[in-house]
């Protein structure tokens, strides 16, 4: 069978491409297409190189690995966590393969390299693996808000999740809490906050009436306090909330940093 070169860097270039975005959806992993495009044009380049000078080491399955693992560095290793990214694209990758095969059966031959098929089956693999991964994915544009959160004359816009988890409510109150990062907000608190010591640093703050201390429980952890703030306002899509106070939570509150809050599910 012939195999023309530029068809071949094209296939693999389109289809690692979808490969990588399908692993950025579904483990919520931020999204640089320059990234992106350059990993899936490193993909291409690598079949191309593997057709060429056909060295057999670089089919060796270890090296196809390694391969894949660096296609994921270049994508995703600004992201934390980045090694379930590295298991996502691989899994992704062996059930395409897996649906080569099975196209390849059904054909009664190989695959034709034509710009024409080159594009039905990008969009036929797209379209399956995004089912396939649908499921995997975490949160949905549903489950996310826009958290805007004023206090003395500055705002700060959060992205926000929904969260049914998320039982942390005003004793005084009994309403909600959002949970928010409390280094995403740093521009809006004074100096003396330390999200990470609440209880050491509250008889330092310049405005304690402004401030709470709340109790917290969560995995791994019996019984806590996180600082709390009330803001001038809050709001969720442009939604004002009626009770303002904003816990602030040490931690990120995201393994991906896909979002910096969590709401309490209504």
């Amino acid at each position: 069978m012939t195999v023309y070169i530029d068809s071949l860097f094209l296939l693999d270039l389109v289809v690692d491409y979808l490969l990588l975005l399908l692993t950025g959806k579904v483990t919520g992993s931020p999204l640089r297409r320059w990234r992106l495009t350059a990993a899936a044009a490193l993909g291409g380049s690598y079949s191309v190189l593997c057709v060429v000078t056909r060295i057999s080491i670089l089919t060796h399955p270890a090296f196809k690995i390694a391969a894949a693992v660096l296609l994921v560095l270049l994508a995703y290793g600004h992201c934390r966590y980045l090694f379930r990214c590295i298991l996502i694209f691989l899994a992704l990758s062996a059930a395409l393969g897996g649906g080569l095969y099975a196209w390849e059966l059904m054909s009664g031959g190989p695959l034709n390299l034509s710009v024409p098929s080159i594009l039905l089956f990008s969009a036929a693999a797209y379209g399956l693996l995004s089912l396939a991964g649908h499921k995997l994915a975490r949160h949905g544009p549903a489950q996310l808000r826009k958290l805007t959160v004023s206090l003395d004359g500055r705002s700060a816009t959060l992205t926000a999740l929904v969260d049914t988890g998320n039982t942390l409510t005003d004793p005084m109150t009994g309403q909600g809490v959002p949970v928010a990062e409390g280094n995403a907000l740093t521009a809006l608190l004074p100096p003396q906050v330390d999200c990470g010591c609440p209880a050491q640093c509250f008889p330092d703050l310049p405005d304690p009436a402004r401030f709470r201390l709340l109790p917290y429980r969560s995995v791994g952890v019996d019984g806590g306090l996180l600082l709390a703030v009330r803001a001038d306002a809050v709001e969720v899509d442009g939604r004002p909330l009626p009770n303002r106070l904003i816990a602030l939570s040490p931690t990120p509150v995201s393994d991906t940093g896909t979002y910096q809050a969590l709401l309490f599910d209504e």
